[in-house]
């Protein structure tokens, strides 16, 4: 072998290597930040002497797990493309979820009990994803196509289970009469996790087996493979990197939940404001992917990314919140009150009439966007 073709052999594996390490970049900080904190213990988040030093850390903390958290969306846009849909969806989906009951587990299981921690989270999420996030995807697709076509069938599939479980997991315990107040009793609890697991499951089978065609994009749209740009590996690349992105953000949220649940308790702030920046942080990477989809008319995937986080967060966080409350002998409170309970029946109803026609426009966006409003509102004026 001449030398000038080991000359350019060992210059395109330097060139591969760089250009590995500027792709995966974020992965290098975020183990860095992880071993960090794994290393400190509880003395960087629990910082109470210098509120200054809290604040550095959770803005280090937040930067990381979305950071992460966006390169999870990544590895998960191209598992997307070779597995197709639904898979890519839902891929991305079970893999925010996981970071959501992680951070949930330990806000949960440090300090002080807080029973409406869970619930203010899986409210929130809905809050975000069916108002703010579906109205800002029909509102810029609507400015840009004009009206945008989805798959009227897989749209009907997603809300109805929704509905089914909101109405069971977060109105319903505010007219049980076994205790008062918005919480059920163990069997009550039990019953409800059992539910959710099992129906959850039920619609994966659907989604993935017997009617995954109801979740595909209508001929005329946009080809499924345009939704990413970036350069593309083998599946087993890209199914390790999002593995290991994954395991980064796992530790950092919950990490993150320490000093965020420390703030709220400090400072007197609404604990609604907790949860939110929890879903925010939570539902950030698939925002990105939806919003993307939405503006290049693909909007059935916009739809099973929002509508599939909205169901996966309440049919999984349930079960997982109500199972760490028996086990520690928490009180979890569920049951959504005050002006919040409308707000979220009509979020519902809503969104029900929106995706009952198979076509959207911008006046749909603005009504959604209109409650989400109204949600933020309610958060400090309640």
């Amino acid at each position: 072998m001449s030398k000038a073709l080991k000359s350019k052999r060992n210059e395109r594996k330097r060139n591969g290597l760089g250009s590995l390490i500027r792709s995966e970049f974020s992965l290098i900080i975020g183990v860095v930040t992880a071993a960090i904190f794994l290393w400190a213990g509880s003395r960087l988040v629990e910082n109470f002497e210098h509120p200054g030093v809290m604040g550095v850390v959770f803005l280090w903390l937040f930067v990381g797990v979305l950071w992460s958290a966006i390169s999870v969306v990544r590895h998960a846009d191209c598992l997307a493309i070779k597995c197709g849909e639904p898979y890519g969806t839902l891929i991305l989906t079970l893999s925010a979820i996981t970071i959501e009951v992680m951070m949930i587990s330990a806000a949960m299981l440090h300090g002080k009990n807080n029973p409406t921690l869970a619930r203010d989270m899986m409210f929130a999420v809905i809050m975000i994803a069916l108002n703010g996030l579906i109205g800002l995807s029909l509102l810029l697709g609507g400015l840009r196509h004009h009206e945008q076509h989805y798959n009227l069938q897989g749209a009907s599939a997603y809300l109805n289970t929704i509905m089914v479980l909101s109405v069971l997991g977060l109105v319903l315990p505010n007219f049980t009469t076994s205790f008062s107040g918005p919480r059920f009793s163990t069997v009550q609890e039990i019953f409800l996790a059992i539910a959710s697991i099992g129906l959850y499951a039920i619609f994966l089978l659907i989604q993935t087996m017997r009617h995954s065609a109801y979740f595909m994009e209508l001929k005329g749209a946009a080809d499924a493979s345009e939704h990413h740009a970036g350069p593309m590996h083998s599946t087993i690349y890209h199914a390790v990197m999002l593995v290991l992105y994954l395991l980064v953000v796992v530790v950092l949220a919950e990490k993150f939940a320490i000093p965020l649940d420390n703030s709220i308790e400090s400072f007197g702030m609404p604990q609604a404001f907790g949860g939110a920046i929890v879903a925010g942080l939570v539902l950030a990477p698939e925002a990105l992917s939806a919003i993307k989809a939405a503006t290049r008319n693909q909007l059935q995937r916009s739809v099973n990314i929002l509508h599939g986080s909205v169901l996966a967060s309440i049919g999984l966080t349930i079960p997982a919140v109500l199972t760490i409350g028996i086990i520690s002998k928490r009180t979890v409170a569920l049951g959504i009150e005050g002006g919040n309970l409308p707000l979220l029946l009509l979020t519902l109803a809503v969104s029900v009439v929106t995706f009952t026609s198979g076509k959207t426009s911008v006046l749909q966006g603005c009504l959604h966007l209109l409650l989400f409003a109204v949600f933020l509102l309610l958060i400090f004026c309640p």
